[in-house]
């Protein structure tokens, strides 16, 4: 059985998390790795003829509280969504969006980025979502960055020949950072947005993406599809820590990403001591 990590976020007053699951766990899937390879038909509902399939499987990685991936099945009732994310509270918020809008094609997967190709067969996926992600700003957890290299050679094997990852983010030096992996992974960059709500106007809002707008964000993003051959024995090449992406005078930021607020204050505060444009210098 698949444990539940322990909740990194506060949990809300009245909030009793093993209630929650329990009450919503049709919408929850703690023992993934038996679907591999059978998601479609697995998680379909009987029909008159007997156990159906659905025609195509998207994972939502990175979930939060399930509603891209409810509204994306809602309006796709023909496609399994499979969210997954680490934060059980946010799993807990998923399942109970699909039990009380009554959504049979959404399922929620408690587990991290790195335990996909456990959970999916190869060739599965018919698409991968990674919808505002931790950027994880520092060199010494980049690996938990979901478009890291050794991410993106993992998704190769788990997506469908054609299928896309696609990805949304406020945070330019994540952007920036995950183009430079994209080549090293060999994919090809279909396209690229700094108004992805253009882009893709009819996709679900979230109510995360909601506030970072109001905030003054623009949804960059970006589709990406794996080209052939996989590199054998692919390097990292590029800067790992997200302050590198960052603009050379810290003063043009008109908005700080989402997760890198400390790194940002830190390095103003150390140009006021060492002189302005500090990083400029010594970059």
């Amino acid at each position: 059985m698949h444990k539940l990590h322990k909740p990194h976020t506060r949990v809300p007053k009245h909030f009793v998390l093993e209630e929650r699951l329990e009450r919503y766990a049709d919408a929850i899937e703690t023992e993934p790795r038996q679907y591999a390879g059978r998601w479609a038909e697995a998680c379909h509902p009987f029909t008159k003829e007997g156990l159906g399939s659905y025609s195509a499987v998207e994972l939502d990685l990175g979930c939060g509280k399930g509603a891209f991936a409810c509204g994306m099945a809602a309006s796709h009732p023909d496609t399994l969504y499979v969210g997954l994310d680490t934060e059980p509270i946010c799993i807990a918020y998923a399942a109970e969006l699909a039990c009380k809008e009554k959504i049979p094609n959404a399922i929620f997967v408690p587990g991290m980025g790195h335990e996909v190709t456990e959970f999916f067969g190869e060739g599965e996926l018919a698409a991968i979502h990674i919808n505002f992600p931790t950027p994880f700003p520092k060199k010494r957890f980049s690996e938990y960055r979901l478009t890291i290299l050794d991410r993106l050679m993992d998704y190769r094997k788990i997506l469908a020949p054609g299928a896309s990852i696609f990805l949304k983010t406020d945070s330019q030096p994540f952007f920036d950072f995950t183009l430079t992996q994209l080549p090293l992974a060999n994919y090809e960059l279909v396209w690229s947005s700094s108004d992805t709500r253009s882009m893709l106007p009819d996709e679900p809002i979230t109510g995360y993406e909601e506030r970072l707008t109001a905030q003054g964000a623009k949804v960059l993003g970006l589709e990406a599809k794996p080209l052939d051959p996989a590199p054998e024995h692919p390097v990292q090449t590029a800067e790992l820590s997200l302050s590198k992406y960052l603009p050379h005078d810290l003063e043009d930021l008109d908005y700080i990403p989402y997760g890198m607020e400390r790194t940002v204050k830190n390095m103003r505060d150390y140009e006021k001591r060492h002189g302005e444009n500090y990083f400029v210098r010594n970059r």
